[in-house]
């Protein structure tokens, strides 16, 4: 069991008082031996040129004014811009009682810019809608080079007007070609989740008896990365002050890893993966995505959407929900395309993707070979806590899936 306590005092009274209480909680008849701390040198995943403390707040000002006014300029039927620009750091420093003392300095950026629209509507009416882009990754103004500021601006306003012309198809059991990207959603949620370990030592997740099992097309690896350079979920060390590794979980087609916190391995017989993650000082860590991706195919993306005849294309989401023990899923798409005679057509919009993870998973028979690690400003909650993620897919097909439309 884990004993847990925090202190906002770091008085060593009361610092001493919250380890007794955490040491109370977990208490063991084994007499422990506390080594001297000794630092760990780290790597460094986010190195950082241009740190956000040194930037004046008039330059912070001048930038989110030319991105509210080039998103105005873009089309005539902008009516209002939302922007913001966020920026953080924090500094973690875990100390072991085997002498492991580790100090990691996470900074975050996070630019967001939602634009609402009115135009002419597919049927003649007046229609009224809004959308949004946003990037971030651990890095500081370096981050925002003219040609990130310029794909802000122009997705914003592109998904914005997209929605003025696009309607919402039938609903029916269909093929779905995930767009790369940000369609990794569905893999973050509908199986990344049942990968944790926690959930899999509990007998919780549905792939709890299926390691080394094909679970899969061979085509499918899946890795939970922690050491991409610069990315939102990427950590030099988990919170439990071990260094984070490229986790691979499915390796063509087959499970051969879940991702664990020290708990985990412990009963699993294994190293930790650095996968054991936190909110703040004020939670327990526990198993937790970092950056999930599914590596690139042997598909052309073209040669995936010629592939079906009718079908959907899924660009972005809004949002999902997952139920881990079962594996079901739903998942709204914000903007997509019909697929009609192996090319894509009518605009569509607001559509509920509903399935099954694990069935998503061995339906999944076309993978792409353009993957795209998406810079959104993902955010997972787990069990109360929130955590920032990456994550990333090339374009995917899935032979089937379950599409809810408004039209009959």
């Amino acid at each position: 069991q884990v004993g847990y306590a925090y202190s906002e005092d770091l008085s060593p009274d009361a610092l001493r008082s919250a380890a007794k209480t955490a040491a109370g909680i977990a208490a063991s008849n084994q007499p422990r031996q506390v080594a001297l701390p000794v630092a760990i040198p780290l790597p460094n995943h986010y190195p950082v040129s241009r740190p956000w403390d040194q930037v004046d707040i008039n330059l912070r000002i001048d930038l989110i004014r030319k991105w509210e006014q080039a998103a105005f300029a873009k089309d005539e039927r902008i009516q209002r811009v939302e922007v913001s620009l966020a920026d953080s750091a924090k500094v973690v420093m875990i100390v072991r009682p085997d002498g492991r003392l580790v100090e990691d300095w996470r900074p975050m950026t996070r630019a967001h810019l939602r634009c609402t629209a009115e135009g002419v509507g597919p049927n003649g009416e007046t229609v009224r809608e809004s959308n949004g882009y946003n990037v971030a990754a651990r890095a500081g103004l370096e981050f925002l080079d003219e040609s990130r500021q310029t794909r802000l601006v122009d997705e914003a306003v592109h998904r914005t007007v997209f929605l003025l012309g696009a309607t919402s198809p039938s609903p029916g059991e269909m093929p779905v070609v995930l767009a790369a990207g940000p369609s990794a959603i569905l893999l973050h949620e509908a199986i990344g989740h049942g990968m944790e370990a926690d959930f899999n030592r509990k007998r919780i997740s549905i792939y709890a008896n299926r390691m080394n099992q094909s679970i899969a097309n061979d085509q499918v690896t899946i890795v939970d990365d922690g050491t991409i350079l610069g990315a939102r979920g990427s950590i030099n060390v988990d919170d439990e002050g071990n260094q984070a590794e490229r986790t691979v979980l499915v390796e063509n087609g087959v499970l051969r890893s879940y991702m664990h916190d020290e708990m985990s391995a412990a009963h699993y017989g294994i190293s930790p993966t650095g996968s054991g993650r936190r909110q703040s000082f004020r939670h327990a860590p526990m198993p937790r995505m970092r950056s999930t991706i599914m590596e690139a195919g042997p598909h052309d993306p073209d040669e995936i959407i010629a592939s079906v005849d009718k079908g959907i294309y899924c660009v972005s989401f809004a949002n999902g929900a997952v139920h881990i023990g079962g594996g079901d899923f739903s998942f709204y798409m914000k903007t997509g395309y019909l697929i009609e005679n192996g090319k894509l057509s009518q605009p569509i919009k607001d559509v509920n993707i509903i399935g099954n993870g694990p069935e998503a998973l061995s339906r999944i028979d076309m993978v792409g070979n353009d993957l795209k690690i998406d810079e959104g400003g993902w955010t997972c909650g787990k069990d109360g806590q929130s955590v920032p993620v990456s994550q990333g897919m090339p374009t995917v097909r899935v032979s089937s899936l379950v599409v809810g439309g408004e039209q009959s």
